[in-house]
């Protein structure tokens, strides 16, 4: 599942849950080994912030207005072509052919679609992947590209390229030519069939009411049922019954173990019971993938050593998958929107999430009966702050946030004392250590809420949520927050509107220098961490010192001579190479 993890976590402990809308007599939610507690968690965080609500709007609104480039924009995907350059190279039949995809093309879709990191906190885009998302006469296709590391600005970049030399299905590669439903909305209504489903989608009612336990099959209804056959062959899955769960849908499983020079013999059963595969859908995209021209023999991308290869003939019959060693490492890869479970139905089954909260094209595709809500349709607004009550020299005392500050039941004289407390090496605690530990500058464990509430803040931080960001701090929450790697929002500015959010945070105080885990400025992180020369050039403006290294003692000037490739950043370099300090 290409899981990583961080070696810093970028958040503090998940958020609560909210407002499932289950049956009364649903079936308790399932922690199986396709679905651990720390993907469950993980999964929710993406479908709650990953895609915000109001990106979902304005991406729409340009796309129904014919605005291919401002549905990009408001989607934060960088457009590396034109039409005109398309048609005077290239004819115009393909540029037509172009702006036909383009404008029936939802960033926005593609962007909640997309494969995610998992682990150590973060639940951005997968780094490094190219997506083909259609071709463009028998040469040339639209591709988006992901940032370099997964800690970058959350940026796609939608080019115009050759097909010759693309890799096909290569890891890190992902032709969605067969799946336009996950970014045409042409084909948005497929989604629902192409997991499973029917009228209905597996495990839900029609209007999105998740089935009782007594309405789920006790035996194979077969394939003339396609969601209780799916649900069938799910249970199956989920109870460790492999092979089974195959056989049900006419995959033969090879079981002979894999002889690992690191992990000894590796059972493909064990392989399979691990992931959070649909075994009712290989077969339909085999096909379609056979149909298209992409070859017989896929591998199936999972974290164990060894290849799990699913081999079809030439109409996708005779399905069989196997383990094999480093002589198949030269199959193409399956797309995971292939073989996974619907990731949105793993998380609303597990009570995680409403079904309301989906982006609007996935929820009208998966519910086709569901009413609409009284309120918007989408991933809910920032959770925002309620007074928290703190055991305080033996009293209770409430803590809220207002005007940007952390207010308690304390006098500026009791304040006062307290610092001088701390200045002679004095122990904090109650509401001034809770106060300290918010802003990360002293160990200390903040209460549940307040821990939800800064990862809350963060988490917006991660998907470039400036709106998010803004309505927090408009709500009171302290803009001297850090997060779990010690930084401020000056340092998280590389992920947001820094026109809108710098003039704030430099009238709240910030510090330009202030620096995180790593000793890092905000303007080093900018420079390192791929920030826009806009940014770089506005933190310059407003006094931030560029003669700065980190705890390697790596100066910006080395960084952009030795290890960075920013040709963007020229300006930065001269400036350095002119202001050099004295001695």
């Amino acid at each position: 599942m290409n899981t990583v993890n961080s070696p810093v976590p970028a958040t503090d402990a998940p958020m609560p849950r909210r407002t499932p809308v289950p049956a009364t007599d649903a079936p308790a939610p399932r922690r199986t080994p396709s679905y651990p507690p720390d993907e469950a968690s993980s999964r929710r965080r993406i479908l709650r912030y990953a895609v915000p609500r109001w990106m979902i709007e304005r991406a729409t609104e340009r796309r129904l207005a014919g605005d291919w480039r401002g549905a990009c924009a408001a989607a934060n995907v960088d457009v590396a072509f034109d039409l005109a350059g398309i048609a005077n190279e290239h004819g115009g039949a393909v540029a037509a052919a172009v702006e036909d995809d383009l404008l029936h093309f939802a960033p926005d879709l593609l962007r909640w679609h997309l494969p995610r990191v998992l682990g150590g906190g973060w639940t951005t885009i997968r780094n490094f992947q190219t997506v083909t998302l259609g071709a463009a006469g028998e040469e040339h296709c639209l591709r988006v590209t992901t940032p370099a590391t997964w800690e970058r600005p959350q940026r796609l970049r939608l080019r115009f390229e050759r097909i010759a030399g693309s890799g096909g299905y290569r890891s890190g590669t992902h032709d969605w030519a067969t799946l336009r439903h996950l970014w045409d909305v042409r084909h948005t209504g497929e989604l629902l069939e192409r997991h499973g489903g029917g009228d209905r989608p597996p495990f839900f009612d029609a209007d999105g009411t998740l089935r009782p336990a007594g309405k789920l099959p006790t035996a194979d209804p077969g394939p003339a049922d396609p969601p209780a056959h799916t649900e069938w062959v799910t249970l199956l899955h989920e109870r460790g019954e492999v092979e089974a769960a195959f056989a049900a849908v006419g995959i033969e499983l090879d079981p002979a173990p894999l002889q690992s020079r690191y992990a000894g013999l590796i059972d493909p059963l064990r392989v399979l019971e691990k992931l959070p595969v649909a075994p009712a859908r290989l077969e339909p995209e085999l096909r379609l993938l056979i149909r298209a021209g992409f070859g017989h023999r896929f591998q199936i991308d999972h974290p164990s050593p060894g290849v799990l290869l699913l081999e079809g003939g030439e109409q996708a019959d005779g399905l069989r998958i196997r383990l094999g060693g480093k002589e198949f490492r030269d199959a193409p890869t399956l797309p995971e929107a292939c073989w996974r479970r619907l990731p949105d139905l793993d998380v609303l089954r597990q009570g995680d999430a409403d079904p309301d909260w989906l982006h609007p094209l996935v929820r009208d595709a998966l519910f086709p009966l569901r009413a609409d809500p009284a309120g918007p349709i989408g991933p809910p607004d920032p959770w925002l702050p309620s007074p928290v009550r703190v055991r305080c020299r033996g009293e209770w005392h409430e803590l809220s946030f207002q005007d940007g500050a952390l207010r308690m039941p304390h006098s500026a004289e009791e304040q006062q004392r307290e610092q001088a407390l701390r200045a002679f090496g004095g122990k904090i605690a109650g509401c001034f250590a809770v106060e300290r530990a918010m802003r990360s500058e002293e160990a200390f464990r903040l209460p549940k809420a307040l821990r939800e509430l800064r990862r809350e803040l963060f988490m917006r931080v991660q998907h470039g949520d400036t709106p998010g960001v803004l309505r927090l701090l408009d709500a009171g929450v302290d803009p001297r927050l850090r997060d779990g790697r010690d930084r401020t929002l000056l340092h998280a500015l590389i992920h947001l509107d820094h026109e809108v959010l710098l003039p704030r945070l430099l009238a709240a105080g910030l510090d330009l220098e202030a620096v995180d885990y790593k000793e890092r400025t905000p303007l080093y992180v900018a420079v390192v961490d791929d920030g826009s020369p806009a940014l770089i050039r506005a933190l310059l403006a407003a006094g931030a010192n560029p003669h700065v290294a980190d705890e390697r003692d790596v100066s910006i000037s080395e960084l952009l001579t030795d290890e960075l490739d920013r040709t963007d950043l020229d300006f930065l370099l001269t400036l350095l190479e002119q202001d050099e300090p004295a001695g």
